[in-house]
C-alpha cells in the first residue's frame, strides 16, 4: 500500500472547505419524498415487502410523472428512458426542498452529475427492436423452407404480423438515439431548470454515487461550479442483471445488510438527489443546511482477474484515515456509521475490522451502526446516495434511526466492539457543547473500490469560523496546470498514436464500406430511404478489436472472450500508453483515477439482453394469427427452427459475464490488470464524453483527491444498431463526413480509443518527469436549451470559462481542433461561437482550424480524445495538421471574422521564442453539452 504523497496531502488540506447539503429528494417504492423517506428509516419494522426478498417488477412504475412540466416536446416523449423521468422528478423535488422555485433560473454555475448503472429501458428496447429485424427474417425463412409450414406469401404475412407486434411493444421513434443516452438525463434536467454548468452521467458499479459525490466535491472545491445537483438511480430494467449476479454467486433474495452468513445482495430500486454548495456559498444564500460533507475519499484495491468485492482491511483503513486527515476531524468524533456495502459477511467484517482499528479505544457500543438496505435492498449505483441521505437526515433531525433485525439469520456479532445496532429510533445525544454530531458512510464496489464519506451536523456557530481564504485558494486551484505524461490511441485501422498522426498529416481518410460482419446489407442497408429499421449509409471507419490480450497480461481465454470489444480495445491502448513513456504502472504512487468516456451500455449487454428476451418473442410467435391453423407441435417446431437460424448457440451466463458488459469495467480492467490504485469510472457526456472524462480528472488532480489519472474515451459505433438509430434521426451523411464544407450533410461513424496519463505539473517538475504537454484550462457548459440543436452562446460560455483559468488570451492560441460534426448548421454554429471568443482580439496570424473527424469519422465518446491527440501532436511537432477532404467552404461560415483558415496540407507552426505554442480542443455533445480545453507545450521545449 503506497503512502499518500506530501503534495497531495497539502493540496487536500487547502481544499477542505465543507460542502453543504442544502436540498434532498428521495423516490423509492415505499417513500415518494424526503419526509416519507425519513419516516421509512425511523420505523423499527420495515414495510413487509422490504424484507420479503425476491426479485419483483419495478416498484416505481406506478409513479405518474407529468412530462409537460419539464417542457419536453411531444415528438420526443416516446423516446425517453424511464430513468430520465424519475430523475427529472427527483431534481424538481430537490430544488423545491432547497427553497428554490424550479420555474426560475438557479443562478451561478450549477453542475448536474447523474449516476446510473447498466442499460436503461430504452437502450435495451432499441437494441432488441433492431435485433428483432433479424429474427423476423429468420422466422420467415423457417416458415417458408422447403419443408416449412407455410407458403412464401404466408411466411411473409406471419413475419409482417410479428414485426408490427414487436414494434408496438418495443416502441420506436426517430429520437431514440438521443432519448436512450444516460447523458440525456442531466442534460434534460439542465434544460428544464436552466442550469448552465457541467452535465455528465457516470457509472462505477456500486461506487457510482460515491464517485458522483466525489466529482461534485472536486468541482466545487476547484472553483468550477457554484452548486452541484447530484442524482443517482437504479431501476429493474430486465432479468439480465439478476441472472448475471446469480451466475456470479452474488444474488441473495433474502439478503440482510448485517447477516452473519450474508453472501450477496438483493437488488433494490430508487432515486436520490442532493443539491450541494460550498459552505460559504450556502451561508451567503442563507440556505437550510441538512449536513456538511467534510470529505469523500475513494481508494481502489487492484486485483487482476474476475471482478469481486475487496476484503482488504488495510485499504478501508487507508480511505478512512485519509478522509479524517483531510477534514482535520479525529476518528474519535464519529458516533454513527451508515453502511452502503453489499450484504456480504466478508465485506461487512472487513468494514468493521478497519473501523475498529480506526476507532480503537472507543467504548463498547458507543457507535451506532446502520444500513438503509434493510428497507431498500441494494440499489447498486444509488446505494451510496441513499446512505448519505439517511445519515444527513439523521444529523438534521438529531435522531439515530432504527435498524431492523435480521429476520432469517443471525446478525453479525458486535460484542466487544465499539458498535451497536439501534433497534428503535432514539435521540442522538450531543457529544460535547459546541461540537457537531458526526457520521461516516462506508461503501464498496464490485470492481474493487472502497469508499469513506465523512459528514458533520451543521452547527452555525462552529461552521462560520475559519473559511477566510476559500475564494483565493479556489482561484489558485482553477489555474493549476496539469501535465500530459503519455498519450496513446487507436482509430480506424491505425493501431498506434504515431500512425494516427501520420495519417492526419497525409490528409488521408480511413472511411470505407463496412465489412459484412458489421453490417448485414441485405437486412439493414436501404440507400436513399429513411425509417426506424434501416440505415441509408454503409460507410464507417471501422477498427477490428484485438483478438488477444497484451503480452504482459495473463487473462484466461474464456474471460477475454467474454469482454466487450471496447474493453479489449482499451486494454490494448492502455498497454501502448505505458510502453510509450518512461513511467511504469508500478511507478504511479498515491491515489489515482481512471476516467473513461464511454457509452454506459456496451454492445455486449444489449446483445445478452436480446438473447434473454428471445423466449418472450417466441411466445408472441406462437400467438400469431397467421399461425393459428398450425398445431401446437408445429408451432413449437417453427420456433425451434427460427432459434437455430437466429442464434446458433445460446451463451451460458457465468462468473465473468457481468464483468464483460459493465461499462466502467473498461476502466476497472486498466486498474486491476495493471495493478493501479486508481478508482475506475465510465463517463458519458454524449459526443463530448472523452473531454468530460479529462475534465473530471483535472478537477481531481487540482483538488488533490487524485495524484495521477488516466483519462480518455472509447467507443465502437460502426455497428448496425448505431447506424439504424442515427439514420432514423437523419444524423448520418449518405456519402461521407465533410466538416465545414458546402456539401456537409451529416457525419460518418468511426471506431476509436484514446488515453492520456495525467499528473500535476508541479509534481512532474519535482520528480524530473518528461512532459509531453500541459493542460492549462478546461471549460464546460450546458446550453440549457434544446437537446438537439447546437447553441453558439453555450459553446462560447465553455470557451470563456477555459480562458478564465489561464494568463493568456485567445490571440495566443495558434491551433483549434474543432468538433466538426459535418452538418451545415452544426459547423456554422461552432464557427460562430469561435468568432465570439477568438474574433474579439487582434491576431498576428490566422487561427488554424482542423478536425480529426474528416479522416477518422465521428468516434462518439472517443471524439474528444481524437481531438486532444491531434492537438497534442500538433504542438509537439510544431505542425498545423491538415483536414482531409476538398471542396468549397460552407458559405455560411465566415472565417475572416476571426480570422482563421482550414489547412488542406501540413504547415509549419512558428511562434515567438518567448511564447509556447498553444492549442485548443472543442468537443460538443447532444444535449447542449460543451467542452473547451487549452493546452501548451511545456516550458523549456526544444525548438
Amino acid at each position: 500500500m503506497h503512502s499518500e504523497p506530501q503534495t497531495s496531502r497539502q493540496a487536500r488540506a487547502r481544499a477542505a472547505e465543507p460542502i453543504a447539503i442544502v436540498g434532498i429528494a428521495a423516490l423509492y417504492p415505499h417513500a415518494r419524498g424526503v419526509a416519507e423517506y425519513w419516516e421509512l428509516m425511523r420505523r423499527s419494522t420495515p414495510p413487509c415487502s422490504c424484507s420479503q426478498g425476491g426479485v419483483a417488477a419495478s416498484g416505481l412504475d406506478d409513479l405518474d410523472i407529468d412530462v409537460a412540466r419539464f417542457g419536453i416536446p411531444p415528438a420526443q416523449r416516446g423516446s425517453l428512458n424511464r430513468m430520465q423521468l424519475l430523475m427529472l422528478e427527483a431534481a424538481a423535488q430537490c430544488l423545491v426542498d432547497a427553497g428554490h422555485d424550479p420555474r426560475s433560473p438557479l443562478g451561478g454555475r450549477t453542475d448536474v452529475v447523474c449516476a446510473t448503472s447498466f442499460g436503461l429501458d430504452r437502450q435495451l428496447a432499441n437494441a432488441l427492436r433492431v435485433e428483432a429485424v433479424r429474427y423476423t427474417r429468420d422466422l420467415e425463412a423457417a416458415l417458408a423452407a422447403p419443408d416449412g409450414a407455410l407458403s412464401a406469401a404466408g411466411a411473409r404475412e406471419a413475419a409482417d404480423e410479428l414485426r408490427a407486434l414487436l414494434t408496438g411493444r418495443l416502441g420506436g421513434s426517430p429520437h431514440d438515439r438521443v432519448g436512450e443516452m444516460p447523458s440525456s438525463i442531466p442534460a434534460r434536467i439542465a434544460a428544464a431548470f436552466k442550469l448552465h454548468g457541467r452535465t455528465v452521467s457516470i457509472e462505477s458499479a456500486d461506487a457510482g454515487s460515491f464517485v458522483a459525490l466525489a466529482a461534485a466535491v472536486d468541482s466545487l472545491r476547484a472553483g468550477h461550479a457554484d452548486a452541484v445537483l447530484v442524482a443517482a438511480g437504479q431501476r429493474r430494467e430486465g432479468a439480465l442483471l439478476e441472472r448475471a449476479l446469480d451466475a456470479k454467486g452474488l444474488l441473495q433474495p433474502d439478503a440482510h445488510p448485517f447477516a452473519a452468513d450474508g453472501y450477496g445482495l438483493r437488488p433494490g430500486e430508487g432515486v436520490s438527489a442532493l443539491l450541494l454548495k460550498p459552505l460559504s456559498g450556502a451561508q451567503r444564500s442563507q440556505d437550510r443546511i441538512y449536513a456538511l460533507i467534510r470529505d469523500c475519499t475513494l481508494v481502489h484495491h487492484a486485483r487482476p482477474g474476475v471482478f469481486r468485492y475487496s476484503p482488504s482491511t488495510s485499504h478501508r483503513l487507508q480511505a478512512a484515515a485519509a478522509a479524517h486527515h483531510s477534514a482535520a476531524v479525529p476518528p474519535t468524533a464519529v458516533q454513527y456509521v451508515e453502511s452502503a456495502a453489499a450484504s456480504m459477511a466478508p465485506v461487512a467484517r472487513a468494514d468493521l475490522d478497519a473501523l475498529g482499528a480506526l476507532f480503537a479505544h472507543r467504548l463498547p457500543g458507543s457507535i451506532a451502526l446502520g444500513s438503509a438496505q434493510d428497507r431498500l435492498g441494494h440499489t447498486i449505483c444509488a446505494a451510496g446516495l441513499a446512505a448519505v441521505t439517511k445519515a444527513a437526515l439523521a444529523l438534521h433531525h438529531r435522531h439515530l434511526p432504527a435498524q431492523a433485525a435480521c429476520p432469517k439469520a443471525d446478525p453479525l456479532d458486535l460484542s466487544g466492539t465499539a458498535f451497536r445496532f439501534t433497534r428503535t429510533t432514539e435521540p442522538w445525544l450531543c457529544p460535547e457543547a459546541d461540537l457537531p454530531r458526526r457520521a461516516a458512510v462506508v461503501g464498496s464496489s464490485l470492481t474493487g473500490t472502497v469508499c469513506y464519506l465523512l459528514l458533520d451536523e451543521h452547527v452555525p456557530k462552529a461552521a462560520a469560523s475559519g473559511a477566510a481564504a476559500i475564494p483565493a485558494a479556489a482561484a489558485a486551484r482553477r489555474s493549476q496546470p496539469v501535465a500530459i505524461l503519455a498519450a496513446a490511441g487507436s482509430f480506424a485501422d491505425r493501431r498506434t498514436a504515431d500512425d494516427f498522426w501520420r495519417t492526419s498529416l497525409h490528409a488521408d481518410d480511413r472511411i470505407r464500406p463496412l465489412p459484412a460482419e458489421l453490417l448485414d446489407r441485405e437486412l439493414y442497408f436501404r440507400p436513399g430511404s429513411t425509417g426506424l429499421a434501416q440505415t441509408y449509409t454503409e460507410l464507417g471507419a471501422a477498427l477490428p478489436p484485438p483478438k488477444q490480450p497484451p503480452p504482459g497480461l495473463h487473462i484466461i481465454p474464456r474471460r477475454y472472450a467474454a469482454m466487450d470489444p471496447a474493453q479489449r480495445l482499451i486494454l490494448d491502448v492502455a498497454d501502448q500508453l505505458f510502453a510509450s513513456c518512461h513511467t511504469r504502472p508500478a511507478d504511479l504512487r498515491g491515489r489515482g483515477l481512471i476516467a473513461i468516456g464511454s457509452s454506459l451500455s456496451l454492445s455486449r449487454e444489449r446483445r445478452l439482453n436480446a438473447q434473454l428476451a428471445l423466449p418472450e418473442i417466441e411466445q408472441a410467435v406462437k400467438e400469431l394469427a397467421a399461425l393459428r391453423h398450425l398445431t401446437a407441435e408445429d408451432r413449437d417446431a417453427v420456433v425451434k427452427l427460427a432459434r437455430e437460424r437466429f442464434a446458433t448457440a445460446d451463451e451460458v451466463l457465468g462468473p465473468v459475464t457481468l464483468d464483460g458488459y459493465l461499462a466502467s469495467g473498461a476502466a476497472a480492467l486498466i486498474a486491476n490488470e495493471f495493478r493501479l490504485s486508481a478508482v475506475p469510472v465510465a463517463v458519458e457526456a454524449a459526443c463530448a464524453s472523452a473531454l468530460a472524462a479529462v475534465d473530471m480528472a483535472i478537477s481531481a488532480l487540482r483538488t488533490g483527491s487524485a495524484d495521477y489519472a488516466i483519462a480518455g474515451g472509447v467507443e465502437l459505433p460502426c455497428n448496425e444498431r448505431d447506424l439504424v438509430l442515427c439514420s432514423a434521426l437523419g444524423l448520418l451523411s449518405p456519402t461521407r463526413i465533410t466538416p465545414f464544407a458546402a456539401g456537409a450533410d451529416g457525419f460518418t461513424p468511426g471506431d476509436g480509443c484514446a488515453l492520456f496519463l495525467l499528473k500535476r505539473e508541479e509534481d512532474c517538475t519535482r520528480e524530473g518527469e518528461r512532459i509531453l504537454g500541459l493542460i492549462r484550462g478546461v471549460g464546460a457548459s450546458n446550453d440549457a436549451k434544446s437537446l438537439i440543436a447546437p447553441d453558439a452562446d453555450g459553446q462560447a460560455r465553455a470557451m470563456r470559462e477555459a480562458f478564465g483559468q489561464v494568463d493568456f488570451g485567445p490571440d495566443a492560441v495558434g491551433y483549434l481542433e474543432a468538433h466538426g460534426t459535418g452538418t451545415r448548421v452544426g459547423d456554422r454554429v461552432e464557427i460562430d461561437a469561435t468568432t465570439q471568443v477568438y474574433g474579439k482580439t487582434s491576431r498576428e496570424e490566422p487561427l488554424r482550424i482542423g478536425t480529426a473527424k474528416a479522416a477518422f469519422g465521428h468516434t462518439f465518446a472517443a471524439a474528444g480524445g481524437a481531438g486532444l491527440l491531434r492537438a497534442l501532436y500538433a504542438v509537439r511537432t510544431a505542425t498545423y495538421p491538415p483536414t482531409a477532404g476538398e471542396g468549397e467552404l460552407n458559405p455560411a461560415i465566415d472565417l475572416h471574422a476571426i480570422p482563421a483558415e482550414i489547412p488542406r496540407r501540413p504547415q509549419p507552426w512558428t511562434s515567438p521564442p518567448d511564447r509556447p505554442r498553444r492549442a485548443a480542443v472543442s468537443s460538443f455533445g447532444t444535449g447542449g453539452i460543451n467542452y473547451h480545453l487549452l493546452i501548451e507545450e511545456p516550458g523549456g521545449a526544444i525548438r
